[in-house]
């Protein structure tokens, strides 16, 4: 049965969908808990010996909220114990970092700074009025999200405890509670104690959300039928177009009944409501327990759940006593199976590639997660915005809301047992945290389960341990429990041993980009996979960073402060470069969104990958400040890469090309091969393909079409080859490619850089040199001009290691380990460039200049230089560095490159143009350096080691740091 609803209709039965769902039992009462509660720190873990819950606990609170959030804890000073590892320990010793120890200027570099900080027990208290009409009625206590460990006392009656991360905590009031007032008393504990699922776990470590005490989510006293619904859990079946759906009941007395059970079953976000018809079966309960299995029908036209059609039904489950008692219960879910097929994944029989972000629980403003829909359904169209389908939850498991909000935008989801269990913990070695693995992520998929979003898990990130043997049998406890979603044992990075009977892998080692060799578009990690028959995910892509935004402390207007980016920008204040942050944000990120385009394309061009999981769309505002997101922690934009800009090349249908590099000289052959991925919703028939070459003034030099064509989904259709000549020019010129298919929105675009194979000889006004000889000085205190290639000699920056690729992930938390740099800032305006085609940031065509290149640290420089070509340091160091530099040296002129630039370069066209560029500016009027520096300082380059140098003062090292042991 069919009814066409009008979207007023489909909003209201939408609404009343989710109130009912969050509601729970839809004909339970309930009386809402938020509000102001009593509240007491137990500092010294006396509050049960001294019966608390039979006091007035003296201070009051807001919840749901944190401990934090009401300004309860004790101030952050140098001897906070924090919850997370900490690699780089200088900010504690170094002398330059002195000033932001000092009470009333404390400003850590290691993560957001929370306006207090507490682990350990805290009361918390409210008064209730049970109605008289929940006489005889189960009585439930709901705490959703409490962080961790709750025990509950009504009145002076203890009536459980629990322990989760992952659901919400229920606690069963006693039978026979009389109507009238009543105290309820909580007391959580944020501590780390027997089980440990490790200190840097998403869970509860202080570098991403926080160890936080409180209650964050819903909280309701609820009243409902003694005889109810325990669970229900739903398998749809694609094939025979029907739904078996699990039951429990349970029965609150204990006792034996009978009774009838009605499903029904209506989609409610679809353009055609679809009415499944109602079966009624009959039902037994014994000694308090009953279990039924119901194949559910769901007729001729069932409409399927993916990323493209998220089409959603609501179950409805009645149960009606002989005696006339009744219970309810809704529960969502869609139509779709989510299955791994030799090496690719297919949703609904379609072949699906997973484009993956991994969140880590970065909610700057509270420091818990959102607990609402509206706010999981921004993150998850903003990560739509951007062309991706999938999130990967790193050591946690996000709220209901998360989930609700991924079946209504249509986004796949990973999340985790709560658990990193590395840095002070183990896995398969007979601790607390074996059992505890299985029974979060049997919490997590009783309460989660039904919802088509959840469609893959694993115990959590990179253990320790006796992990094969657990991990093994793990995965299958799971297959053989739930074959809703694909299990993997961990997420990890490449030198763990690999779990034999993953559904698919998501592992690092096919990933990254062989830039220290030249850059090109051919390559595939086709290599690195050929070992694995499951699917392929890559485990935290990317990690490029950029330079810090200061505009985005102001954003910082809850609980955790951005203190670290404070301390950041105070010091590059304190190195002279204060100005420059702006510029240095969008040159980094420029360089940024050209990483992950080329580590994306180079995935979808691989044959047999299945996707990857991007580390991250967003920045990771902890373990050192790890800034490697296009969008900062609240999922804004930065201003370097928009949303469709990066969809270009990370989208269901993306074009690709086929080139060996991405400079070329006028006599060679520029001859791109182009190709289609496509994963979209069907096959596109009658693809036009149209590729342009286009200048830096936006003008169509050259235009060439490819088809009809058909584009199946789930491969590469190669299209042809388009062959360009460049030859004759005379002078520099970048033209950019652009590849669309005719009519719709998938369009892609690299640059290309062709410099003339011979550029015009002439005699030079200047002395080359590669040494400060004595005849540099000579003709500089004469008033002459001197250029000094000082590629490989330089000292002071000798430290500082320069490649193409930026920062991976941060240089606190690799404890320095290079590269060191963000790319390069330059003016183009500058005339010393006006013979070389460049915008202000690092390209393509800068590659064979700049990787491997030696930097020199400007220290002692005069206060407002700048060079003319200026690498971007670290902000953990913010050292003034150059690569190329002019200035005024005795009564001459003077540039100095540590790039390898001469007039006697062979096979480096760019190198060429660059030096050829500078050469003209030094021969011209416009020559005119504006600083003044003395020869000695500039001699000290190559003389005398930087002043300010790296020291960690700390042992320990992250996992990828430390020798990996043998594997077979």
């Amino acid at each position: 049965m069919q009814i066409r609803a009008s979207s007023t209709l489909r909003w209201y039965i939408t609404t009343i969908a989710f109130l009912l769902l969050n509601s729970g039992i839809s004909m339970a009462q309930q009386i809402s808990l938020s509000g102001k509660w009593r509240f007491k720190i137990d500092r010294k873990d006396e509050g049960q010996n001294q019966k608390w819950y039979n006091q007035k606990l003296p201070e009051t609170v807001e919840l749901p909220g944190s401990m934090t959030g009401n300004l309860k804890g004790d101030e952050i000073t140098l001897k906070t114990k924090w919850t997370g590892s900490i690699y780089d320990s200088s900010y504690f010793y170094h002398p330059r970092l002195e000033k932001y120890r000092q009470p009333g200027n404390l400003k850590i570099p290691f993560w957001l700074t929370p306006a207090r900080h507490y682990t350990g027990a805290a009361w918390y208290q409210k008064d209730i009025e049970i109605p008289a009409d929940w006489k005889d009625k189960r009585i439930v206590l709901s705490l959703e999200y409490p962080h961790s460990e709750t025990r509950v006392w009504i009145d002076d009656v203890e009536i459980g405890a629990q322990f989760t991360f992952v659901v919400a905590q229920n606690f069963e009031l006693p039978a026979r509670i009389k109507p009238g007032k009543h105290t309820i008393t909580l007391q959580i504990d944020n501590r780390i104690k027997s089980i440990n699922v490790g200190q840097d776990s998403h869970s509860l470590t202080d570098h991403t959300q926080g160890n936080w005490n409180g209650v964050v989510g819903k909280m309701f006293l609820q009243a409902g039928a003694a005889i109810y619904f325990e669970d229900i859990q739903i398998y749809p079946d694609l094939k025979t177009k029907s739904a078996k759906v699990k039951i429990q009941l349970k029965d609150h007395t204990n006792s034996s009944s009978s009774g009838k059970i009605t499903l029904a079953a209506t989609s409610f976000n679809t353009k055609n409501i679809i009415q499944v018809r109602p079966i009624t079966v009959p039902y037994q309960i014994n000694n308090g327990n009953g279990t039924l299995e119901i194949e559910l029908p769901m007729g001729d036209k069932i409409v399927t759940w993916d990323e493209f059609d998220p089409a959603l039904y609501r179950l409805t489950a009645t149960l009606l006593t002989k005696d006339g008692k009744k219970d309810e219960k809704q529960v969502q879910f869609g139509m779709r199976e989510f299955k791994a097929v030799e090496r690719h994944f297919e949703i609904n029989g379609r072949p699906v590639f997973l484009r993956g972000t991994v969140n880590n629980c970065e909610f700057p403003l509270t420091g818990y997660p959102a607990m609402d829909v509206a706010s999981w359904e921004r993150i998850f169209r903003i990560s739509k915005a951007h062309g991706l389908n999938h999130m990967r939850f790193h050591s946690w498991c996000p709220p209901e809301a998360a989930f609700i909000a991924a079946d209504l935008t249509g986004f796949y989801l990973q999340p985790e047992g709560p658990s990193w269990a590395n840095h002070g913990s183990s896995i398969g070695d007979g601790k607390p945290i074996d059992q505890f693995i299985y029974d979060e992520t049997n919490r997590m998929t009783k309460v989660y389960g039904n919802y088509a979003s959840f469609c893959m898990m694993a115990y959590g990130n990179e253990p320790r341990g006796r992990q094969v043997e657990y991990l093994t049998k793990f995965n299958d406890y799971w297959k053989a429990r739930d074959s809703r979603r694909l299990y993997t044992g961990a997420s990890v990075g490449g030198s763990w041993p690999v779990i034999p009977n993953n559904e698919f892998m998501v592992r690092a080692g096919a990933r990254g980009l062989d830039w220290a060799r030249q850059p090109e578009s051919i390559s595939t990690y086709a290599k690195q996979i050929e070992q694995f028959k499951v699917p392929f995910v890559a485990h935290e892509m990317g990690q490029y960073c950029v330079f810090p935004n200061f505009k985005e402390i102001k954003k910082y207007t809850g609980i955790y402060k951005a203190k670290n980016f404070e301390m950041f920008e105070e010091d590059l204040k304190d190195h002279d470069m204060a100005d420059q942050s702006e510029a240095f944000l969008m040159a980094s990120g420029k360089l940024q969104a050209l990483c992950y385009k080329n580590e994306i394309e180079k995935a979808l061009r691989t044959p047999n990958y299945s996707g990857y999981q991007l580390l991250s769309l967003n920045d990771y505002p902890g373990q050192g400040t790890a800034l490697v997101g296009v969008l900062d922690a609240f999922w804004d934009e930065k201003g370097y890469i928009t949303a469709k800009e990066f969809k270009r090349f990370s989208n269901s249908t993306v074009p690709l090309i086929e080139v060996p590099k991405f400079v070329y000289t006028s006599d060679e052959k520029f001859e791109p091969k182009i190709q289609i991925a496509h994963w979209g919703k069907e096959a596109i028939q009658n693809a036009h393909i149209t590729c342009r070459l286009i200048d830096e003034k936006e003008k169509t030099v050259f235009t060439y079409k490819f088809g009809p064509f058909k584009l199946p989904v789930g491969v590469n259709t190669s299209i042809g080859s388009v062959n360009y000549s460049s030859n004759p020019i005379t002078t520099a010129r970048k033209l950019k490619l652009e590849v669309s298919i005719d009519g719709t929105e998938y369009v892609n675009d690299w640059d290309f850089w062709f410099f003339p194979k011979e550029l015009p000889q002439f005699k030079s006004s200047f002395y080359y040199t590669e040494q400060l000889d004595a005849k540099a000085r000579k003709i500089l205190e004469e008033g002459g001009n001197v250029f000094l290639n000082a590629s490989g000699k330089v000292i002071k920056g000798k430290e500082v290691v320069q490649t193409f690729l930026p920062v991976f992930w941060n240089t606190s938390w690799f404890k320095m380990r290079p590269p060191h740099t963000l790319g390069i800032l330059c003016d183009p305006r500058n005339p010393a460039l006006k013979e070389f085609p460049t915008d202000y940031h690092s390209d393509m065509q800068w590659w064979e200049i700049v990787n491997k290149a030696q930097v020199m640290n400007l220290e002692d420089f005069p206060a407002g230089f700048k060079p003319i070509i200026q690498p971007i340091d670290t902000w953990f160091m913010n050292r003034r560095l150059a690569l190329v530099l002019e200035a005024r040296v005795g009564k001459g002129k003077l540039i100095v490159s540590s790039a390898n630039l001469s007039p006697n370069l062979k096979g480096s066209p760019a190198a060429q143009q660059l030096y050829f560029s500078l050469q003209k500016y030094m021969m011209s009027e416009q020559f005119n350096p504006k600083f003044q520096v003395a020869i000695n300082t500039v001699e000290d380059i190559f003389l005398s080691p930087s002043k300010q140098q790296f020291d960690t003062f700390t042992k320990d090292s992250p996992d990828e740091l430390k020798p990996k042991p043998k594997t077979n």
